[in-house]
């Protein structure tokens, strides 16, 4: 038999594997009573994660100068923590148009375990190493490990790996950082060390909790600071979508129409000029100009409206 005593000394010593006092009598409680205990504790996240502001703004500044300059960004994680990786990874081109190619999310055991999940996967460190080999990674890109738990062998690993390609290396946790579980080479080469230490966990080691909450978080401040710093945004506008559903085809005409008090007609044919970039439609009105020329300037405001003179 395998002797965990190891193992269970680790998860002995996280915050999110221990027992929640506000909860112990969970299981006594109405309904009401159990949404309002894990909504008391969901309110707590915020608050942790505005802690550690100055990381995350670190790493949008390395996410868009990684972006702009021709490399990826890779998340990568097992479990809860992979798959808010690949979600974050799938939701940038429609709402800021970047090339899928370029955003990608890895998830221990393949994106099967996205719909089911597959125990024991997060512990192949093997795995990470094949997996980011697949994408021939390089000094021009950069990762972002996600793990709540601070020792996930697969995320590790795959930092590991990446940080010998020479990436750029970013690590999220949901504890506090311990070198007794961390690999101490891995974390001190690390560009940035996201913690946020939310705490025990309403149920006990459920880390999608608390634990998710705050990386999504922590995943929607850095996607979105990176795609504004990138020119992405026209004030608080999602210039860049790709009308790809009926909900953003309409949002592309909405923006249009309330920006320059058109009708729903102008905006439209606005946009089939533009060969529906609201980007380029923005610039062709507010300057009165060709497809081209509006392609042009934009160009030479590296993508940003308001820099256009």
């Amino acid at each position: 038999m395998k002797n965990y005593n190891e193992l269970i000394e680790q998860l002995n010593k996280l915050d999110t594997e221990k027992v929640n006092q506000n909860s112990i009598n969970i299981d006594q409680l109405s309904s009401i009573e159990i949404t309002e205990m894990i909504n008391n504790e969901d309110n707590t996240v915020a608050s942790v994660v505005k802690k550690s502001l100055p990381e995350i703004s670190k790493t949008a500044e390395l996410f868009a100068a990684t972006y702009k300059n021709g490399g990826r960004i890779f998340y990568i994680g097992a479990g809860t923590s992979g798959r808010l990786g690949v979600l974050d990874a799938a939701e940038c081109p429609p709402t800021f148009g970047t090339n899928p190619d370029k955003i990608i999310g890895v998830i221990s055991g393949g994106y099967d375990t996205l719909i089911l999940s597959e125990e024991g996967v997060e512990d192949n460190i093997n795995a990470a190493i094949a997996d980011l080999t697949k994408h021939q990674i390089s000094d021009k890109d950069m990762i972002i490990g996600i793990a709540a738990s601070c020792r996930t062998p697969y995320t590790l690993s795959g930092l590991e790996f990446a940080q010998n390609q020479n990436c750029k290396t970013t690590l999220i946790i949901c504890n506090k950082p311990d070198e007794i579980y961390l690999k101490k080479d891995v974390i001190q080469n690390l560009d940035c060390l996201i913690s946020v230490p939310v705490g025990p966990e309403i149920i006990t080691g459920s880390t999608r909790m608390k634990s998710g909450t705050a990386q999504k978080m922590v995943l929607n401040l850095i996607s979105t600071t990176a795609m504004v710093l990138m020119g992405k945004t026209y004030g608080n506008l999602m210039v860049d979508l790709q009308a790809k559903s009926d909900k953003l085809v309409a949002r592309s005409r909405k923006i249009l129409m309330e920006m320059f008090e058109i009708s729903i007609e102008q905006a439209s044919e606005l946009l089939d000029q533009s060969n529906g970039s609201v980007k380029t439609a923005i610039v062709m009105k507010k300057f009165n100009c060709s497809k081209s020329e509006a392609e042009n300037k934009l160009k030479s405001a590296d993508g940003f409206i308001t820099k256009i003179k």
